[in-house]
């Protein structure tokens, strides 16, 4: 845009397509309207003098563009500046980035000798102007106070628009007038600049961030902003399916927007003619590399093929990249690094369980989805794996923080017919109320292990049932433990059935064969022939096999999910050797051959088969007995898997012992 340019200018690309093409770079979008460019542009014009405002003494000023946090791109413009030359950004998007950077190099804000201020302000005042320089609100109001841009053009101190409350001198990154004009211009000249694989395998080696992560971040894509998140040629450049995109925008999400801003501010080039070069993008994923691990650290790299396993598992509280990262270094983990004091405060919907900073939230988050997982990562990741390598040091950390006295967790609500206040569960848990930071507005008992509050009444007069809390670092073999366990007998007990769990022996046994280096680097416990070669020499001289079609004779008896795919790479095995095995069990009656859905696989034991949808797992109902898989009200499979009772040795050994009895599958 040419210097003092009118507003006309704008109205190609100036609408509401602003918001997404800067989305996650600014904040309060829902006050992004129409002409938020222009108001950009009449600020900066307004500040250099180059714009009067119609109003008397300049007051009116130039208006308010979104809500004001555009002004953080003051030194940081190069965060936009990377989406605009990515190859991956939507066209309409590319358009209105290239209009801001337009328009940012003829302003104040690209100039590296404007004296520029940035702060809030107590005011209500729009603008202010004289010989001295000049200051602008571009924000709305809260409680009297605004954001605001100052420019001093004198020695004397600019005028004022009332009493700055916070003030800073604003950055100088990437983005001289001259880098600015020179990357619109090659954009619009070649093109994009090209998409480099190589790049984002740098990036991700540097920081330990997960491919589909290093590929978002590598994009300027911070966190997701709109929907669809991405679009089929979006994902087709990054090389991203639709779930691995979902992960890595779940894995950047926790950055605000300044930190996306800091982060990707100064990762370009000096010259931008170089992100046209064959390594040009290489260069950017080192800088940006550099940023992160100044700002965020680096994390253990996870092998792609543990990572790309942890995304099909489609976790819903953590990215695959927070899944792997508790594993390999949980120390560092929100929520799981330090010991956590909580307690109960009253909410809109109820007391619920707090803590100074919320870690409550993010040490149940990593609680619920890695404790039942756990009994997966040792089954299916091989060993050496670092995730897998890491399952006792997590138990043990899990295990120090449950052991705290201050931790609160939630054990639901009584079980039916327990009683539907406080004062009916007063005789089996005391009278004495909860004593915490925060007066409760409900009757309250705890008996030092359980806290139990009463619910709340609504507008029709109904009253929720009774919460139940507790310690678990009191939580044992005594009597107020097994009242509480009485208590919350059956569904929705929330925590305390993972707490029991990752307490129990099961847990330990697991955690000890990972530990005990129980098998060969790459070698799978779900693989029988290296986890029990034992059971499996017995299997074959019993049934007259060998040892290949009594491995997997065992692996259909006891494992819920033994697809084709994964029996062979369980198994390190070709399709050749696979097909061999499964021929000879079908020879011998052992199994049966068939089509099913989702089953993944052609062979089946004898008798009655189980429907399940997504994201269930179908199987066969002995099978299901053996594992402790309930069936739901339907006799479909609809129930997560079960917290495991054996260890997988444990499990074939039981699944074969069965079968010597006459109890196998029939």
């Amino acid at each position: 845009m040419v210097h003092g340019m009118g507003e006309a200018a704008w109205t190609a690309v100036d609408d509401q397509g602003v918001v997404p093409a800067l989305g996650g770079l600014i904040e309060g979008t829902g006050m992004w309207r129409t002409g938020t460019l222009a108001g950009m542009d009449r600020t900066g014009r307004f500040l250099t003098g180059a714009w009067d405002p119609p109003g008397p003494e300049g007051e009116d000023g130039p208006g308010i563009a979104g809500e004001g946090s555009w002004t953080r791109f003051i030194g940081r413009i190069g965060a936009v500046a990377l989406r605009a030359a990515v190859a991956s950004t939507r066209p309409e998007r590319r358009e209105r980035q290239l209009a801001l950077l337009e328009m940012w190099a003829e302003s104040a804000f690209a100039d590296p000798a404007a004296r520029l201020r940035t702060g809030i302000v107590v005011t209500e005042r729009l603008a202010v102007r004289d010989e001295r320089g000049a200051a602008v609100s571009v924000g709305w109001s809260r409680e009297g106070r605004r954001r605001f841009v100052e420019l001093r053009t004198g020695d004397a101190e600019p005028p004022s628009l009332g009493e700055i409350e916070e003030d800073r001198d604003v950055p100088r990154g990437w983005g001289s007038p001259e880098q600015l004009r020179r990357l619109v211009a090659l954009v619009r000249e070649r093109g994009p600049a090209p998409w480099d694989r190589e790049a984002v395998a740098l990036l991700r080696e540097r920081t330990g961030m997960g491919r589909p992560a290093a590929s978002l971040a590598l994009a300027g894509l911070l966190e997701r902003m709109y929907v669809p998140f991405l679009d089929a040629d979006e994902r087709a450049t990054l090389r991203l399916k639709v779930a691995e995109a979902e992960d890595g925008a779940s894995e950047l999400a926790r950055l605000t927007a300044p930190e996306r801003l800091e982060l990707l501010a100064d990762v370009l080039p000096e010259d931008p003619a170089e992100l046209w070069e064959p390594d040009g993008m290489r260069g950017v994923a080192e800088r940006l590399a550099e940023a992160w691990q100044a700002r965020r650290g680096q994390r253990v790299v996870v092998p792609e093929r543990t990572l790309k396993a942890v995304v099909e598992l489609q976790l819903l509280r953590l990215s695959a990249a927070d899944f792997c990262a508790a594993f390999t270094n949980p120390a560092a983990e929100p929520g799981l690094g330090a010991p956590l004091d909580t307690w109960i405060k009253n909410s809109e919907h109820g007391p619920l369980v707090t803590d100074a900073r919320w870690d409550i939230m993010r040490f149940e988050d990593r609680l619920h989805s890695l404790v039942p997982r756990l009994a997966w990562v040792y089954a299916e990741l091989p060993a050496g794996d670092p995730v897998r390598e890491g399952l006792p040091g997590l138990v043990r950390l899990l295990l120090e923080r449950l052991d705290h006295p201050g931790l609160l967790l939630r054990a639901g609500h009584p079980a039916a017919g327990s009683g539907r206040t406080v004062a009916d569960l007063q005789e089996r848990f005391g009278f004495r109320p909860y004593a915490g930071p925060h007066r409760l507005d409900v009757a309250s008992i705890d008996d030092g292990l359980t806290v139990i509050t009463d619910g709340t009444v609504d507008r029709r007069g109904h009253r929720s049932p009774p919460r139940v809390y507790f310690r678990p670092a009191f939580y044992g073999d005594d009597e107020r433990s097994r009242s509480l366990a009485a208590l919350t007998s059956g569904f929705g007990r929330e925590d305390l059935p993972l707490v029991e769990w990752v307490r129990g022996p099961v847990c330990a046994r697991i955690a000890e064969r990972v530990e005990g280096a129980s098998l060969p680097v790459g070698a799978y416990e779900s693989d029988p022939a290296a986890s029990a070669p034992d059971l499996v020499a017995r299997v074959a001289g019993a049934l007259g096999l060998d040892e290949d079609a009594a491995t997997l004779h065992l692996q259909l008896l006891a494992l819920p999910a033994p697809t084709d795919r994964n029996v062979r790479t369980w198994n390190g095995w070709q399709t050749a050797r696979h097909q061999k095995a499964a021929a000879a069990l079908v020879e011998r009656g052992l199994v049966i051959e068939d089509k099913r859905p989702r089953a993944g696989r052609q062979l089946f034991l004898p008798g009655e088969w189980i429907h399940a949808k997504k994201p269930y797992q179908p199987m066969e109902a002995w099978k299901a007995e053996l594992i402790g898989l309930r069936r739901s009200y339907n006799r479909r499979l609809e129930n997560p898997l079960p917290l495991p009772t054996r260890t997988l040795p444990e499990l074939f050994a039981h699944a074969w012992s069965l079968v010597e009895k006459g109890e196998g599958p029939a």
